[in-house]
């Protein structure tokens, strides 16, 4: 109805037809599109059939309804039935010439603009190049007089906003690096007018958006190829050190700038080593250490330094060299009594804590953790209780697990941890809104970083972590049996979806696929669970303590005794081959001994 109001006040001038709603959907055959597009010819206005209801202005031949009209008709209800009923009823009429002409003038629009093509894209890098050596020629003539090569640079800026038309085309990368127009491009990052390198970064970005990218696969390896043959990370590094944050267009720049790598990265994950050793890393710690306020780059710099050491064990020993576990450790120390102040900080602060776990899986890091205080600093943050908590514990599990992890766990006994840890052991902290971990994600840290301490520990260290289990009537080796029945069932659950899966098709799957289900399912923690068991056990009392649980539950130690073997034979690669012989001999001997 709408639609029909519309084109009748777009035909009400013209006064030469009267359509009714039936005729004018049976006749003229539009969609919606159409009907908003018609544009019928002007013809002279004629004095409206409706003296009072209507008003017309001079400027305008478009209907306006009159305000004193409508408060008659709220006034008076039968107005417009004495209206309507003084109108002669006429059947519209329309001739099958006129309504030829009206389909004809709208199928006679066309879309304007013009697709780019080899030939404009010529066009436009010759002009390009030209308004490049124009302004290289003003700027050397008149080195101390701006006025003069402004003019030039207004033009070069607009001729590089005419390039943003190439990212519409990915399939004329190739002839863009052809025609050498990444290379030039990429000098003007060093151009002297800030604006200009900021409009390249720009264009940089829109062209390695990785949307278009996978629109011309060989257009993307083109582009991507010739950007790090031309070194293209070490000059938007270079770009970066000059930018100046606090101003809006410079602030938008780095913003873009941390965008392509980001889009380099994702498409070649190699392309994150050559960013890393051309100095992104460094500028990374740099930007962290500024005292500005928290702003998106610095989540972008988070987000970006995680993509960097995520995967990549070399940039994760090149973080260790320049210090970055000390950056992180004082970036971090700020939420150990404050919480972040928004979604977005928060945002960082896990961030940090993740970049932080993936730097220590590097041994080498190990010990810059432990000389840089950072266990000090993870356990008073599980002490606070803030949101840091959650981190925390994720990156004390990793900075203790495994035969790099040794002085880590020694030093944590000695720092008084157990006084920390065996409390979250014990009870796990409500669910809340603001916490990072789920109950199941929590308890595994927590076994992990116990398991990781009676592996590692000797000496007093490890005679203190036994006596803890003998404490208040055994009540952790308790808590440690009701873990252990918890995971035992969700196992036993993925075991028999496993089962019917297997039943109901003929190919079965992949025993490795089976075998990380189950890890995630709950394996992997109860595998941990079992491993204390069987390091507790070695106290008499204790192991009593245990078979008579077991015992009042109708369980058996032989499903302790599977679970270990299974885990002693599916060891990982964390350390070399002969760590991994000597620790399956030392499970299966625990297993033997129990």
């Amino acid at each position: 109805m709408l639609v029909y109001q519309h084109f009748i006040s777009e035909i009400q001038p013209a006064r030469q037809y009267k359509f009714s709603k039936r005729n004018f959907t049976e006749v003229v055959k539009m969609d919606i599109g159409e009907l908003l597009s018609f544009k019928p010819e002007q013809t002279p206005k004629r004095p409206s059939d409706f003296d009072g209801q209507e008003e017309y202005s001079d400027e305008d031949d478009e209907p306006q309804p009159s305000r004193k009209v409508v408060r008659k008709e709220q006034d008076t209800p039968n107005v417009k039935a004495k209206a309507t009923a003084s109108i002669p009823k006429q059947e519209p009429q329309i001739s099958e010439q006129e309504r030829i002409d009206i389909l004809k003038l709208v199928e006679s629009e066309e879309v304007e603009g013009e697709v780019l093509d080899e030939t404009s894209l010529k066009k436009i890098l010759l002009l390009f190049e030209k308004r490049v050596l124009k302004n290289q020629e003003m700027r050397i003539k008149f080195p101390e007089n701006p006025e003069k090569f402004m003019e030039s640079e207004i033009e070069l800026n607009d001729v590089i906003q005419e390039l943003h038309a190439v990212a519409t085309v990915p399939d004329l990368y190739t002839l863009l690096v052809e025609l050498n127009g990444v290379a030039s491009l990429l000098e003007l990052l060093s151009h002297q007018n800030t604006d200009i390198s900021v409009a390249v970064v720009d264009l940089i970005q829109e062209l390695t958006d990785v949307d278009i990218l996978h629109e011309s696969m060989d257009g993307a390896e083109t582009l991507i190829e010739a950007l790090r043959n031309q070194q293209a990370a070490g000059l938007l590094v270079q770009n970066l050190e000059r930018l100046d944050e606090t101003v809006k267009e410079e602030a938008d720049g780095v913003h873009n700038t941390l965008a392509i790598f980001e889009n380099l990265i994702e498409i070649k994950s190699e392309f994150s080593i050559e960013a890393a050793e051309q100095g992104l890393l460094q500028w990374i710690m740099k930007r962290l250490r500024m005292k500005m306020p928290f702003d998106a780059n610095k989540l972008y710099c988070s987000e970006i330094l995680s993509i960097l050491v995520q995967d990549t064990n070399e940039n994760r020993i090149l973080l260790g060299n320049i210090d970055g576990i000390d950056v992180l450790l004082q970036q971090l120390a700020i939420y150990k009594r404050h919480d972040p102040a928004s979604t977005e900080e928060q945002e960082f602060m896990e961030n940090l804590f993740n970049c932080l776990c993936s730097a220590l899986m590097a041994s080498e890091n190990r010990e810059k953790f432990l000389k840089g205080e950072g266990l000090q600093l993870m356990n008073l943050m599980l002490r606070e209780k803030k949101l840091s908590r959650n981190g925390s514990l994720k990156v004390l599990d990793h900075a203790m697990s495994g035969p790099d992890g040794r002085e880590n766990c020694n030093k944590f006994v000695d720092i008084l941890g157990l006084r920390t840890i065996f409390p979250l052991f014990m009870k796990t902290p409500k669910r809340n809104k603001k916490r990072i971990l789920s109950t199941d994600e929590h308890e595994e840290h927590v076994v992990s970083i116990v398991a990781s301490m009676l592996r590692n520990c000797k000496g007093p260290q490890r005679q203190r972590l036994l006596t803890k289990f003998t404490e208040n009537d055994f009540e952790k080796v308790e808590r440690l049996m009701e873990l252990h029945f918890k995971f035992l069932e969700k196992v036993e659950e993925v075991d028999r979806e496993i089962d019917q899966q297997m039943n109901t098709n003929d190919d079965d799957e992949d025993e490795d696929a089976n075998y990380i289900k189950r890890l995630a399912g709950g394996l992997f923690t109860l595998q941990l669970i079992d491993y204390i068991i069987l390091e507790i056990s070695s106290t008499d009392v204790v192991k009593q303590r245990i078979l008579q649980i077991l015992n009042l539950r109708n369980a058996s130690m032989k499903t302790i005794r599977h679970v270990m073997r299974e885990y002693a034979g599916n060891l990982g690669d964390a350390g070399n081959s002969d760590w991994r012989e000597q620790e399956q001999a030392y499970i299966i001997q625990l297993v033997d001994r129990f």
